[in-house]
Parts: C-alpha cells; structure tokens; sequence
C-alpha cells in the first residue's frame, strides 16, 4: 500500500483525491502530511487543499499525462527498462581527450519533436564525435512546445516529448553508444502557467529576478525549499541514469546562508557519484565570472564541476561578425579575443560598458584547468535571445562559420555545440511559447515586441512567440545536412572533433602552456598548442601569419610564403609547427 506525502505548511486541511476519492491526511509537526491508501501503480491523485475543491498536483509528481494544470499519476520505471548496466560513466573534466557537448532543444531537434525521435539521430551525433548530449529542460511546463524554461513541475517530465519513459528510453539509448547525458535544470524560478507550489508552502521569497519571483532558499521555511531543489537534482541523476546537470542562471539563486546551496549539491552530487559508481557533473550557467564557482569544495569554492562562459562566445563572435552593439561593446577586437582565450573571463575584475561597473574576478590559470570552462560559438540563449532568432550561419560566409568552429574547438576549454552548428543550419531557433491562457499569451507575445522595439526593432518584424509557426521554423531541416556547404561544414566539425580527440596538445588543459600571437591591423591570431598551431586568418583578405610547418587541418587552402604561411580570407589552418 502506497504512502502518499506532501510538504503543505500552510492550508489547514489536506485531502488526498485518488481516482476521485477523497481521503483526510494527518499532518505532523514538520509540515508534511501522509496517509497510506491502497491505489493502482498507474493510479491519478492530488491534493485539496482547504475548502478549495481543485485538486492540486503533487509537487513532487513522478508524472503529469493531462498537463500541469490536472493530476498526477503514480508512475515507475518498468523493471527491463534499463539495459545499461555496464554504462561506467563519461568525465567532462581530467579526461585525456576533450571533451565535446551537444546542446539540443527535443522538440525543434527532430520534425516529431520527441525522445524516442531523437534516438534516430544518434547515429549521426556518433559519427560526429560528440562526447554529450545536453538536453533543454524536460521537466514538465504549460503547453505543448516551449523551451522548458518556465516549468512548474519540475520532478516530472514533459508528456508531449514522450514522458518519463520515452526519457528512459533515450538517455539508455545515449549510454548504449557511449554518449554520456546532461539535463538542463531550472531551479532559479518558477513558469507562470500552472505554478501551485505557493499553495503548499513558502517556495518563493520577497525577492524577484528577470523572470519573476525567486525561489525561496535562505528565508524563513527554507530548509524544505533547499531540500525540493536538491532532490529533484539528484533524481535525474539516480533516476533517470543522467550523467550531470546543467543548471541555469545560478546568479540568480539568491543564497545568504553559510553553506550556499550550490555547494550542498555538488557535496551530495559527490556522495552519489560514489554510490553509483560512476562520475557525475554539474555545470552552472552564470554571469558573475566569479571563479569561486568552479573551485573544489575543499580549497574553499563551490566545487561545481565547470560553467558556461559566455566572455568566450562574446570573443569569438564579436571578432569574427563584427557586431558590437549591446553585450558585445568591449569585444570585437582581436586583442580582446586573445585576452579572453587565454585568460578565461575577458571581465576580470575591469569594467563592463554594458554594465556600467566593474565586474569578474581574474582565474587562476595556474590551479584551475581550462576544461572548467566552456567554450562555444553559439548556445540556445545566444540565437534565441536575438530579436528574430537568426543563427550565425544565416549572417556570415561558410568560412567565417569554420574560423569560429576552430577557435572553439580548437581550443583548451571544454567544447560545446548547439544542434545544427555543425552543418550551418538554415533553421533559425526563435523564442516560442503555447501558453494556454489567453491573457498569458498575449502578453508574452506583446512583452517580447515590446522589449526589442525599445532596442529599435520594427516590432511586426518581431515573432510572435504563441504563433505554432514560429515553433515550426525553428525545427532543424536535417534533408541539408549533406548539401554543398552544409555537408562540407559538417565534414570540418568531424575532422576538428577527431583533432580534438586524437592530439594529445590538444587535451592540455592549462592556460598557462597557451600562447596566443596576434595582429590587429591584419586581423590574424594564432594559438600555439604543443607542437600543433591554430592559425586563423578572421579578415577577408589574404595574410601571411609568422607559422611554419605541415598543415594537419585546413579550411581554404593555405600555402607556405617566406617564414609564414599565407591563409586566405577566412580560413583557417592547424599546424604541427617545425621545432622553435
């Protein structure tokens, strides 16, 4: 006979409904209620809170088949549904090779927009080198299609992407190939569709942030609101077979506390990597260019294993395209590429225009490896968030496309890839949203033209979020993969990813054994790896870089000329240079 509990502080009165049957709880002194009732292991149940008669999911539903809005259903794996017994994990750091992630939306990266669809394409993710799979949110949010970002039940898994099991089915089908997995996770805020949980108890503070009240971790009633975010953490890693988590805008979670909660997940990320017998990572999304975070427990940080760096992508972009408005005034510049790349944070304790003051704190190079870091040309945040959601592929040549790939992959840091990069796709990846209630739809999609009209956009060129065609466009067209530049863009990410792979220069983690040449005027830079040098040409005339030797890699078709090798506008050459 099943227990059932919730953690409701604050109603009075607590009634379980099982099947439409309603049954008084108990509560004790902690604030948890329970009651023992015998029910079906698919049965659907909720909460009634008070004299309120909506049932209520239960905030730590297994499963949510009638959305977000109904009951939850009772639910576990089925006991043949695991078949990778054998799976002992995958580093992202202290690998001898580095590694590489693919970050992929489920429902734009395949036309069903499913798991079980995704696995048709693992074969191709294989064959391109990739080490990970990072999955967007799957947790279950308002709608059919969105990004993920706005859940509200966040032990459960979005039902249009196929549910708990079809999840189960792909991350054991990630593991058959040797393809390790992370989950996107979101415990920074709630969505505005379908969030009961201020019902129950205090899990939001007095605080806000961009995207709406903050999750109460350091106010009064906490303790249970840290424990709901630790443990749906470590379920998808127990549960689910996940190999690590990425956690989204953790500057965002405001923790006064002594032992800040990043650090009681990473200390209980450890203790479960020891139970199972395997490595497990957790990667912060964060801003703060703070390198406390990604500093190991015991010499006084956080001890998350790695996190975005976004002063890497603003770098390469920046130099590569040009553009430098908004985010992208300090970049943009060659010799802010190079500082940036070899020093890890560009924003180092020196002043952000766009943020008008100082920001970061300086890394030390000589104790923290580089593959902390990751390293990417364009993530899901960096297309989606522009107005129109155009991807670098739908503003620069097939060669500036390839000098990016090189910079990225060619790099110390730990790689990443946002789905269809490696082919240029044609696809854009717009902000797209199906919230069912009117007056929510309408003004996400009015605050969306609103934002960027203040930033001089026309706002009728601005998608409309709730328009189901915006989510059509930003489904990958995998019938391109293979044509003309495409397929010799894709065939470059393979190569650079097998380099990646196979030179052992190229797995140094160490910022300290980079050397970085450059030239401003002739907008060339070449980073000095071992015996191998990537020399990129970012301009769009022909230059002679100070480079010699046998070119191992190249996009264009460089070509010895005096005491240097002569590289073509935007192109790129990798070098096993002659003894200096």
């Amino acid at each position: 006979m099943p227990e059932f509990a919730v953690w409701a502080p604050l109603p009075e009165r607590v009634r379980l409904d099982v099947e439409g049957s309603l049954h008084p709880m108990t509560c004790g002194d902690d604030g948890w209620w329970r009651i023992e009732v015998d029910a079906a292991p698919d049965a659907r149940y909720g909460f009634v809170l008070d004299d309120d008669p909506k049932v209520l999911p239960d905030p730590r539903s297994p499963r949510q088949p009638d959305g977000v809005h109904e009951r939850s259903q009772l639910w576990q794996p089925a006991p043949d549904a695991w078949t990778d017994g054998a799976w002992a994990g995958r580093k992202i750091e202290g690998s001898e090779k580095g590694q590489v992630i693919y970050e992929l939306h489920t429902g734009t990266f395949t036309p069903e927009g499913t798991f079980d669809a995704a696995i048709g394409k693992l074969d191709h993710l294989v064959d391109l080198g990739v080490d990970f799979v990072e999955l967007m949110p799957v947790n279950a949010f308002g709608g059919t299609h969105g990004w993920g970002y706005d859940g509200v039940l966040w032990y459960a898994v979005h039902e249009p992407y196929g549910g708990p099991d079809a999840l189960i089915r792909l991350i054991d089908a990630c593991h058959s190939r040797g393809l390790g997995v992370l989950i996107d996770a979101v415990f920074n805020h709630l969505g505005p569709s379908g969030n009961y949980l201020p019902k129950f108890g205090p899990y939001l503070s007095s605080g806000s942030n961009p995207w709406g009240e903050s999750i109460n971790i350091a106010d009064a009633g906490a303790d249970e609101v840290r424990r709901y975010i630790l443990d749906c953490a470590l379920r998808w890693m127990r549960d689910f077979h996940a190999d690590g988590l990425r956690l989204d805008a953790v500057h965002a979670l405001v923790d006064t506390t002594a032992i800040h909660i990043l650090e009681e997940l990473s200390a209980e990320t450890d203790a479960l990597a020891d139970e199972l017998g395997r490595p497990l990572s957790l990667i912060a999304e964060s801003d703060m260019n703070d390198p406390r975070l990604i500093t190991p427990r015991d010499q006084g940080g956080l001890g998350m294993t790695a996190q975005w760096d976004d002063d890497i992508h603003h770098a390469i972009h920046a130099a590569v395209s040009g553009e430098t408005q908004g985010y992208y005034g300090d970049w943009g510049t060659v010799e802010a590429l190079a500082q940036t790349l070899r020093n890890g944070y560009f924003h180092a304790g020196t002043f952000s225009s766009f943020r008008n003051r100082r920001h970061g704190r300086p890394l030390d190079t000589a104790t923290i490896p580089a593959t902390r870091l990751l390293a990417y040309t364009l993530t899901h945040d960096q297309v989606g968030n522009r107005a129109v959601g155009d991807r670098p592929s739908q503003n620069l040549d097939t060669g500036q496309l390839a000098v990016k790939a090189a910079l990225a992959l060619g790099s110390p840091y730990t790689a990443m890839l946002f789905m269809g990069e490696e082919w240029g796709s044609s696809s854009p990846f717009q902000f797209f949203s199906s919230h069912p209630e009117p007056e929510l739809a309408r003004a996400t999609a009015e605050g969306r033209k609103r934002e960027f009209a203040e930033h001089g956009w026309d706002a009728d060129e601005i998608p409309d979020p709730q328009d189901p065609q915006t989510f059509l466009r930003s489904k990958l067209k995998w019938d391109e993969i293979d044509d003309g530049d495409h397929g010799r863009l894709r065939a470059l990410y393979r190569e650079l990813i097998a380099l990646r792979h196979n030179e052992p220069d190229l797995a140094d983690p160490w910022l300290d054994h980079l050397r970085i040449d450059y030239d401003e005027a002739q907008r060339w830079i070449v980073m000095h790896r071992g015996s191998l040098s990537i020399a990129c040409n970012l301009g769009a005339d022909a230059v002679t870089v100070p480079v010699t030797g046998d070119v191992v890699l190249a996009w264009g078709e460089p070509a010895p000329e005096g005491d240097g090798m002569s590289l073509a506008g935007h192109s790129f050459a990798v070098v096993r240079t002659q003894s200096r």
